[in-house]
């Protein structure tokens, strides 16, 4: 079996090791081992980082879109060719069971791609105002991106952060998540030996919010890409502000799911149900709370209920696990006190509700039902394998349900009655809604929440504009 990855920094080109840097130990969730001790950068490294993304974004921004396509092409077929070795390294780090890590690693490729194709389309038009005038508008980049990804995709998330930026003419400055950090260095290691000039994507690791501020209170950087939590992004958004970056911010939701008494009931449950332990849980766009009609509450319930206590639970390196563990030992304190409390103010559990053996981060598949409004649980994204099952009257009351929080990534809905389908989708807030599924993604499509769940998109043509400026140039 492959050791696990010699941990650095990558600054223009260059990998930097430890040295006399800070460190952060890297733990294995399956057992709670340390897996390596990743250097933490200084201040000195980020202005040498900053430096060599003004100086590389010159020249990158001239390239041609042949250029990028070649790159990010390349790119794609390096993470085909590497596949098993970095789904094995993000199953180390993150806990996420192979087959899902290998999905992950699928994702990326595409979108790469994608953006290989989309970066040839980058159109734009004449304005003829006379024989003598006209008027050009054009697409540039933005100029240096600072990107922030969370640990829960560990390829997935710096692959979004680095295949727009890159296929627009941008230089790129990433931290990805200090607790899986060799999955995010494979992603761009596959766009270095691609043939990316040094420069261009460059990633960093260290303390957060020193991070974040020092990136942000450059000039040198002209747009901020974060996902994760809402507060985190809310306070990233005012430090952008400062400088009129640009920003695109995905960040928490509370995925409402409704299952209306014409839905066809198994089908819904083997589809969301295998949704919602997908990575434990820990997915933005996660389905959380069943909002269930009355008259099948109890069934889905009790289908719900039979699912999670079946599901195989085991380390993600494991061909027999279904889910893995959670990703740190943050997590199943979370579940714990959020399951306390929904029983506490007089919610049912079901199933779980607990953690499962005495090493490594692992808690079972959880079920409360009939659980309060005002229980924590029901207004704070638990991320994590909790399923919230709560019955309702109509489609009124489960609209209202659905729309209460201030969140708005992604919702789900199960009817037959394609009026129903139609009149939901358009009344729910949203910047997703999957309707009688859970897939909402795509390497075509855009990701992105609307309210206290972010702004702008990633994916698609819309995850390219958003590293593109529009400029008119009028000629008389």
């Amino acid at each position: 079996m492959e050791p696990y990855a010699d941990l650095c920094l990558h600054i223009d080109g260059e990998r930097v090791g430890r040295g006399a840097r800070r460190v952060f130990p890297v733990v294995n969730p399956a057992n709670g081992e340390i897996l390596g001790e990743l250097p933490l950068a200084d201040a000195a490294d980020l202005d040498r980082a900053l430096d060599a993304a003004a100086r590389s974004y010159r020249e990158w921004r001239h390239s041609t879109p042949q250029q990028r396509a070649g790159v990010l092409n390349g790119a794609a077929r390096l993470l085909h060719e590497r596949a098993d070795a970095l789904a094995r390294t993000m199953t180390l780090e993150e806990g996420k069971t192979l087959a899902e890590a290998r999905i992950e690693v699928m994702m990326v490729a595409g979108l790469f791609a994608f953006y290989a194709g989309e970066c040839q389309r980058i159109y734009g038009r004449m304005l003829v105002r006379g024989s003598e005038q006209r008027s050009i508008v054009t697409h540039e980049p933005v100029g240096p991106v600072a990107a922030f990804a969370p640990w829960n995709f560990p390829a997935g998330n710096p692959g979004r952060k680095l295949g727009a930026p890159i296929a627009a003419g941008c230089s790129v400055i990433l931290k990805a998540a200090e607790e899986t950090p060799a999955s995010a260095l494979g992603v761009l290691q596959c766009l270095i030996d691609a043939g990316l000039p040094n420069g261009v994507a460059q990633s960093v690791f260290g303390v957060p919010d020193e991070v974040s501020r020092h990136l942000l209170a450059s000039p040198v950087i002209r747009k901020l890409s974060f996902t994760g939590s809402t507060s985190v992004g809310r306070h990233l958004t005012k430090l952008a502000a400062e400088d009129m970056k640009r920003t695109t911010m995905e960040l928490g939701g509370h995925g409402p799911v409704l299952v209306f008494d014409d839905a066809d009931v198994t089908r819904a449950l083997d589809t969301m149900a295998t949704s919602k332990w997908r990575n434990a849980g820990q997915v933005c766009v996660s389905p959380t709370r069943y909002i269930v009609q009355q008259d099948v509450f109890a069934r889905f319930r009790d289908g719900f209920i039979e699912r999670a206590r079946n599901l195989r639970v085991g380390g993600g390196l494991d061909p027999a696990s279904q889910m893995g563990p959670m990703a740190n030992a943050r997590r199943p304190e979370a579940m714990e006190r959020l399951v306390a409390d929904a029983v506490a103010q007089g919610g049912r559990l079901d199933t779980g509700g607990q953690r499962i053996g005495n090493q490594g981060f692992f808690f079972a598949p959880t079920v409360l039902s009939e659980v309060p409004v005002d229980a924590q649980v029901m207004n704070e994204e638990p991320f994590g394998p909790v399923a919230i099952i709560n019955p309702y009257r109509d489609e009124e009351a489960m609209l209202a349900e659905a729309n209460r929080l201030p969140y708005g990534l992604a919702a789900y809905l199960w009817t037959e009655d394609s009026r129903r389908q139609k009149r939901v989708a358009r009344e729910i807030e949203a910047g997703m809604v999957g309707v009688n599924t859970s897939m909402i993604g795509g390497a075509d499509s855009p990701f992105g929440g609307v309210k206290w769940s972010g702004h702008g998109s990633e994916d698609g043509m819309e995850g390219l504009q958003a590293c593109l400026i529009t400029k008119a140039v009028h000629e008389g």
